[in-house]
């Protein structure tokens, strides 16, 4: 759950750990809205804002003395994440354009929260920030069987988790279901 090596540096990569860095969990087509509000909390709290996306189509195998991490795929057929990887970056920076807060890519394997757990303790986070899941069926499935990654972050660590809404608003008695 520690970061997987990343053949796609960040504009602002420094090779040293964001400490004190505002974390927060993007997914490849996720609203611009969550990076945006992220950086602000970066740019108030005058700290870097470390950018992580967790494929969880990977786990950790092992990790070497060294924090050098082996990883494994969940599904040895599956396909390599190159184009995934390239739209989370061209989405990131898309977005903060022209925003003046320091920022890197952090590249994750395993469980959402478990990694984003793992991190922020790593780099000493001040806040971890999440958008809410898209509806629809695959996500309801989704989270059936793993959970909300923001109510699993705010049940397993001690920062603050801010949920920043991403779809469509929901009327006070309407369920939520996809």
């Amino acid at each position: 759950m520690s970061d997987e090596a990343s053949a796609t540096p960040s504009p602002s990569e420094t090779g040293a750990q964001p400490t004190g860095a505002v974390l927060v969990g993007v997914v490849a087509g996720q609203s611009p809205r969550v990076v945006k509000e992220a950086a602000r909390y970066a740019k108030a709290f005058g700290v870097p804002l470390l950018v992580v996306n967790v494929d969880v189509t990977r786990f950790v195998a092992y990790e070497d003395p060294d924090g050098s991490v082996q990883t494994a795929a969940i599904d040895l057929a599956a396909v390599g994440r190159e184009s995934e990887v390239k739209q989370v970056t061209d989405e990131t920076s898309a977005a903060l354009e022209g925003c003046d807060v320091e920022w890197s890519l952090r590249w994750l394997v395993g469980d959402p929260a478990l990694a984003m757990k793992k991190l922020a303790d790593e780099v000493r986070a001040r806040l971890i920030v999440v958008g809410t899941r898209k509806q629809g069926l695959g996500e309801s499935i989704r989270e059936f069987f793993t959970g909300s990654v923001a109510v699993r972050l705010a049940h397993r660590q001690t920062r603050p988790v801010l949920v920043v809404p991403t779809g469509q608003l929901l009327d006070d008695d309407q369920d939520f279901e996809g």
